[in-house]
């Protein structure tokens, strides 16, 4: 999505360089994907679910 819209930006994170962040956002397997604080993807998931996850739309 970042690499797609100027509005959207991306940060990839170590799990193993950055054990506070680990902490913080309870990661507990990759990817772990967060959107704004609140949204949280755990796992890989298909684009089209990915974004309705991030969308907060219902499944269909």
């Amino acid at each position: 999505m970042a690499l797609e819209s100027p509005h959207i930006t991306a940060t990839a994170v170590a799990a193993v360089e950055f054990p506070d962040l680990v902490q913080q956002y309870r990661v507990t397997g990759v990817p772990k994907t967060v959107v704004n604080e609140h949204i949280e993807i755990l796992g890989a998931a298909p684009e089209a679910d990915f974004v309705r996850q991030v969308l907060d739309l219902p499944e269909g």
